[in-house]
C-alpha cells in the first residue's frame, strides 16, 4: 500500500518570493477596494504579516488562496472600522443645512425651530449625547447574535443575505435576529424616555 504523499511545506525563501510575486497585485487590488493609495498599502502590509504570522508553515501551493482570504478580511474589517467611527456623523448628518457652503462636524450643529443651523445651545448638546450615551448602551446589552445582525444589517449597510454569510446563518435567522435586536431597543429605548420614532 503506498504512503500518501504529504505537502511539502514552504521554506522562508518560498514565502519571501510568493510575497513578493503577489504585493503588486494585491496593492492594485487593495486600491480599488480602499479608494486610498496610503490605507491600500497598510492593508496589504497587514494581509502580508498575518499571512507570515499565521499560515506561513503551510504548504506553498496553498499561500496564494490563504493571502487573498486574509485580504479581503483585512479589507472588510478596516472598512468596517472606518463604518463604525464615522456612524454618528452620519446618522446627524440630518442636522446640515442645506445652503452650507463650509465644511462642518455636524455634530455641532442642530437646526433650530426656523430651521436654521445655529451652534447647539449647552442644554442641546447636553440632550444630544445623553441619547447617544443610552443608544450606546441598549446595543450593549442584547445578545451577541442580535447585536452582530443589527450591526451588519443597519450600520454597516449589508442586505440579507450578505449578513447571513458573514455570521454563518440563514436568511431567516438573520431576520429573527434583527427584528428581536429592533424591539429590544426600542422598548430599552422608552424605558429611559428615548422615543426614536
Amino acid at each position: 500500500m503506498p504512503a500518501s504523499k504529504e505537502k511539502k511545506l514552504a521554506t522562508q525563501a518560498e514565502l519571501s518570493q510568493f510575497l513578493s510575486r503577489i504585493e503588486r497585485r494585491a496593492y492594485k487590488h487593495a486600491v480599488f477596494a480602499m479608494h486610498d493609495s496610503h490605507t491600500a498599502l497598510d492593508v496589504v502590509q497587514d494581509a502580508m504579516i498575518k499571512l507570515a504570522e499565521k499560515y506561513g508553515d503551510k504548504p506553498a501551493e496553498e499561500l496564494p488562496l490563504l493571502f487573498h482570504r486574509i485580504l479581503q478580511n483585512t479589507i472588510r474589517d478596516h472598512c468596517r472600522r472606518q463604518k463604525v467611527r464615522t456612524s454618528w456623523t452620519t446618522l446627524f448628518s440630518a442636522f446640515q443645512s442645506k445652503n452650507a457652503e463650509e465644511e462642518f462636524d455636524p455634530l455641532d450643529v442642530l437646526e433650530d425651530g426656523e430651521n436654521q443651523s445655529a451652534p447647539a445651545t449647552p442644554d442641546a448638546h447636553f440632550a444630544q449625547k445623553q441619547t447617544i450615551a443610552q443608544i450606546e448602551d441598549a446595543l450593549k446589552i442584547l445578545p451577541a447574535r442580535q447585536r452582530e445582525a443589527f450591526l451588519l444589517r443597519y450600520w454597516e449597510g449589508l442586505d440579507t443575505a450578505e449578513t447571513a454569510f458573514a455570521m454563518g446563518c440563514t436568511e431567516g435567522s438573520v431576520k429573527t435576529h434583527c427584528s428581536r435586536a429592533n424591539h429590544a431597543l426600542a422598548e430599552a429605548l422608552k424605558a429611559k424616555g428615548v422615543d426614536l420614532s
